[in-house]
């Protein structure tokens, strides 16, 4: 199988945060390279989940091969360490097809494991994540992250307070393990140069940000998010856990669950893909290799995509 580091300085990688327009500079992007896309995206793996995951469409698919979406029902669960064989699977495929691999999506995590490998760590323990839930749901949200913050601080450091998730996962590893998750990371927080990688971060400036979040939002309820989720909870009970990490999804749950107003949804949909935005470009800096590519207030996808291809060919083939 492809090694990580054949992948690090051979492929491109596009990131970005949502709304940020990586589809279309990756679409213009591909065929200045002869480039197949896989995407790095951890919710456009999910069948049916196209409108509120804005997937790249059929049509826009058509243009250029993509790998990695639609390859799993919104029932099931999709780990980081299935992502990264996929993945890798994927490269030495199209490799073999003497094309280049561009890697697009906003899926920090996603593009960490692809640039210094994979700490898959224990298996999950759901009932000590239930009793930190409880536990959250009694003490608060400034709980959690100070619970971390006592036993390991470095990790506490590098998580966003509202990132419950991980720092469940944290605290889970620590209990498993005996050891903090800080430590055992060390081994894969090998970084390369960036002038011997393709790593690059759309960023607009975060008013414009906001308003194509605004626009995006608006988007996905007008182009039918509510049935969308309505077709996929008539086919299945419900949303897998990392499914449900998708946002908008539990918004138009709620709503047609009669527990919030079209218009509550929407607004909260916004705020959470806001803050969901912020988290992103906060990984996107913290990674050595990843060149955050700032735009202008008139974005036009041909230059943006004439940078990269400047910035790309000058660097080690």
């Amino acid at each position: 199988m492809v090694e990580i580091d054949q992948i690090v300085e051979r492929c491109w990688f596009l990131a970005g945060a949502t709304a940020s327009g990586k589809t279309g500079v990756s679409l213009k992007l591909a065929k200045a390279i002869d480039a197949e896309i896989i995407s790095m995206d951890s919710m456009a793996i999910y069948r049916g989940m196209d409108v509120g995951t804005a997937k790249p469409s059929a049509e826009e698919r058509s243009q250029i091969p993509h790998h990695l979406i639609d390859i799993c029902e919104p029932n099931e669960n999709f780990s980081t360490s299935q992502f990264y064989n996929a993945a890798r699977t994927c490269v030495g495929e199209i490799w073999a097809r003497d094309k280049t691999v561009l890697f697009v999506g906003g899926t920090a995590l996603y593009l960490k494991t692809l640039l210094r490998g994979l700490f898959e760590g224990p298996p999950a323990d759901w009932e000590f994540r239930k009793e930190i839930e409880n536990e959250v749901a009694e003490m608060g949200d400034e709980y959690l992250h100070q619970r971390l913050q006592m036993v390991d601080p470095v990790a506490a450091h590098q998580l966003h307070p509202n990132d419950h998730r991980r720092i469940i996962r944290a605290l889970e590893v620590l209990k498993i393990t005996g050891k903090p998750l800080s430590h055992l990371q060390l081994e894969f927080d090998n970084k390369t140069d960036p002038e011997n990688c393709r790593v690059f971060a759309l960023r607009h400036d975060r008013a414009i940000l906001h308003q194509r979040i605004e626009q995006r939002v608006t988007t996905m309820f007008d182009k039918g998010l509510l049935e969308e989720v309505a077709a996929i909870l008539k086919n299945f009970d419900s949303l897998s856990r990392t499914a449900a990490q998708a946002v908008g999804y539990k918004e138009a749950i709620e709503h047609s669950n009669g527990n919030m107003s079209l218009d509550e949804a929407i607004e909260r949909v916004r705020i959470r893909t806001r803050r969901f935005a912020r988290h992103q470009e906060t990984w996107f800096r913290g990674l050595h290799e990843c060149e955050m590519i700032d735009l202008p207030a008139e974005f036009d996808e041909q230059t943006t995509v004439d940078l990269l291809l400047q910035k790309g060919r000058q660097r080690q083939t």
